[in-house]
């Protein structure tokens, strides 16, 4: 099964394996990833899982849509340039081991 590898603010790293098709905030959120919210569900209209993709993983993502776009404006930590919401980034065997830093604040 492919694998995430979440890295807190604190530098403390998590790897946890997820189903292929899963998204990376539903993941977060069933293996207890502090810090990945996820409020809404998935509906990304909160904002709560926002995370910062490793730049040898960015250039594997499809570009955000203008609704992930606008929702990243308004995360409670800045905004970075790979910047995106995990509820967007679904698992696929091109992500196994992607590298994802939780942001430093969802709330």
């Amino acid at each position: 099964m492919p694998y995430v590898i979440y890295t807190h603010p604190n530098g403390e790293r998590k790897e946890v394996e997820i189903p292929l098709g899963q998204n990376l905030m539903l993941g977060a959120t069933a293996h207890g990833i502090d810090g990945i919210h996820g409020d809404c569900g998935g509906a990304m209209s909160c904002a709560t899982c926002h995370v910062i993709i490793d730049d040898a993983f960015a250039a594997l993502l499809p570009a955000p849509d203008d609704t992930e776009n606008q929702m990243l404006d308004f995360t409670a930590a800045p905004r970075e340039a790979n910047s995106r919401l995990s509820c967007q980034i679904v698992m696929s065997d091109v992500l196994d081991g992607i590298a994802v830093r939780v942001a430093d604040s969802q709330v």
